[in-house]
């Protein structure tokens, strides 16, 4: 009996694809893993959540029930969705303008953003749009992150510093609001804040497989209460977040009404596009070193039902969590069971510890924030882009700069149009070189050396990129400059193997240039032809008026064609002998 099962059933259950590959041993190892990953992100989540402006509990929330669904409807093995610093910058800057943070009404909007983003990229799974975001340069995630991170330390100056900074402000109204009030530094929350900061530090640096965060956060809480019983709260000014609640995920729905709908629909379009290049990178990146193949379409569709799912158990937007994910391949996780062990055992866990977060100071998680967005900046990339490409530095730093002055979502939107057009430039730029035989190759290859000679009648040419409707100008511009600089060159032969793609506007062109060649006494040929291309030209009845005799397959066969066309007076005042067939004419005429 066949073990394959239907396709419909393995698209409406995409679990039953890798549940096969659970055994005692994968239970074990994604077990400890999902242990671990739900111990990663006790810290990390009340962090976030502070990030986007929610009540702390909600960052575990969101690790929660969306994980838990994204492993089993999602792609990845390995893949671990959550709470991330990018989604929830993303959020609370686009939500703090429309609600206070932290009140129900903001609680609201951030839960109907959430079914907002997730039915979006439930559709856009479903009509197997998952190649949209191969269109997000890498540069666009660089310089948004790299922002997000500054934006992250400067919202925190308040609590690491413990002065009084307004909210909404400007990136340079808070360094001169801060500036202002240097002399009203508080130096016992702002010492709880270094102290929870280099002890992230060193922890990070010299004991790399101690969960970092949660040891720094232990600290920073122990100095808080020395401090307290020394000097007593009142004096000191160091204030906690207060206890979680321990409870499960409370339920909770969307408010779909047409009004909040319309409020959050800019802001839905620049977080789902965020949310799935962060996943599916992520998603990539790891299935790259464990050798899986990712369903890109199929991680679309886990996300979406994540974040639907997830809207009514209290969680903000949710997404791949490269940190988290990290973890949980390194510490051995065989199948998405790991991801779903980790939301589960946060659950666990959280009943259990959620009273203790009344001893957990705002200094010690500005301190850890500060460490999270130093964390976030990838220098090593950053110099890479800049040594590397002009274009890509452009983008870069266009959307790192619109992360800082402008709305986020509008610095998203910008980004992803600047990828476009930096792609439709170079794609609309082909390359068009000229080429000669080399007469020191025994066969005569072509090269593209502009030391050696022309025929003074016949050019060839190869066009490396996609001939349509953006590249034609281009292209016609580089051979109208070939024909002003040498005119008599009648006869044009389009090397054509590195012509991918042709549309109907690429097809006219050659007929066009065909015609006109013709028409001035010589003619436009094609050789290496891709099957591809020339249905195409087929297909639009474009090969007849090219000629079907002037398309080649052998070189040799398309230079002996071409030269039995070319004048013959000029070949005999010319004493270059470009091609073998030149041997055999008479000594040019002096």
């Amino acid at each position: 009996m066949s073990n394959q099962r239907p396709a419909w059933l393995t698209s409406l259950f995409p679990f039953l694809l890798w549940w096969p590959r659970v055994s005692g041993t994968t239970l074990k190892a994604d077990g400890m893993a999902g242990l671990t990953g739900a111990i990663v992100v006790l810290p990390q989540g009340v962090a976030f959540a502070v990030i986007a402006g929610m009540p702390p509990e909600y960052g575990l929330y969101a690790a929660m029930v969306p994980a838990i669904i994204a492993a089993l409807w999602g792609s990845s093995w390995h893949l671990v969705s959550g709470p991330t610093t990018a989604a929830s910058i993303v959020l609370f800057s686009g939500l703090s303008a429309l609600a206070e943070p932290a009140t129900p009404e903001y609680v609201t909007l951030a839960i109907t953003l959430t079914f907002m983003v997730g039915v979006t990229q439930l559709v856009m799974g479903v009509v197997r749009m998952g190649t949209l975001v191969n269109f997000i340069s890498h540069s666009v995630v660089i310089g948004f992150t790299a922002g997000a991170a500054l934006l992250i330390a400067l919202n925190q100056l308040k609590n690491f510093f413990g002065v009084e900074i307004a909210r909404g402000l400007m990136f340079h109204e808070v360094f001169i609001s801060f500036y202002g009030q240097l002399s009203d530094i508080n130096p016992y929350i702002t010492g709880v804040a270094l102290v929870t900061l280099v002890t992230g530090i060193l922890v990070k640096r010299f004991l790399p497989r101690v969960p970092y965060m949660i040891v720094a956060m232990v600290v920073g809480s122990l100095v808080s209460v020395v401090l307290n019983l020394l000097y007593g709260q009142d004096h000191t000014g160091i204030e906690t977040v207060g206890a979680l609640p321990a409870q499960l995920p409370p339920l909770s729905a969307p408010d779909l009404s047409l009004t909040t709908i319309k409020e959050l629909a800019p802001l839905t379009v620049a977080a789902t596009l965020f949310a799935l290049t962060e996943a599916v990178s992520i998603a990539r990146s790891l299935a790259a070193r464990s050798g899986q193949h990712l369903d890109g379409n199929q991680e679309f569709k886990g996300q979406g039902l994540s974040n639907i799912v997830g809207s009514f158990f209290s969680a903000y937007v949710a997404t791949g969590s490269f940190n988290r994910s990290g973890v949980n391949y390194e510490a051995g996780a065989r199948t998405p069971l790991a991801a779903v062990f980790a939301g589960l055992a946060l659950i666990v866990i959280m009943l259990l510890v959620a009273p203790y977060a009344a001893y957990l100071p705002n200094a010690a998680m500005a301190g850890i924030l500060v460490l999270v967005a130093w964390g976030l900046v990838d220098f090593h990339h950053i110099a890479q882009i800049i040594r590397t490409s002009r274009s890509e530095t452009a983008v870069l730093g266009v959307v790192f700069f619109s992360t800082l002055f402008l709305d986020l979502e509008f610095a998203i939107l910008l980004g992803v149009l600047l990828s476009l057009v930096v792609y439709l430039s170079r794609t609309s730029r082909p390359a068009v070189r000229v080429r000669v035989p080399d007469p020191d190759k025994p066969r005569r290859e072509f090269t593209t050396n502009p030391q050696l000679p022309e025929c003074p009648q016949f050019k060839m040419v190869r066009i490396d990129g996609s001939l349509f409707f953006g590249a034609v100008p281009y292209v016609a511009e580089r051979l109208r400059d070939f024909e002003q600089a040498q005119p008599l060159q009648k006869h044009l032969l389009i090397i054509a193997k590195g012509i991918n793609f042709l549309d109907v506007a690429g097809a006219e062109f050659i007929a066009a240039e065909a015609k006109k060649r013709r028409a001035q006494g010589g003619q436009l040929y094609l050789y290496e032809v891709k099957e591809g291309v020339c249905a195409a030209l087929q297909r639009g009845g474009f090969v007849q008026t090219i000629g079907p005799e002037n398309i080649f397959e052998s070189k040799t066969v398309a230079i002996k064609s071409i030269f039995d066309r070319l004048d013959r007076d000029i070949c005999s005042r010319c004493d270059k002998r470009i091609f073998q067939e030149c041997q055999s004419l008479p000594p040019p005429i002096k």
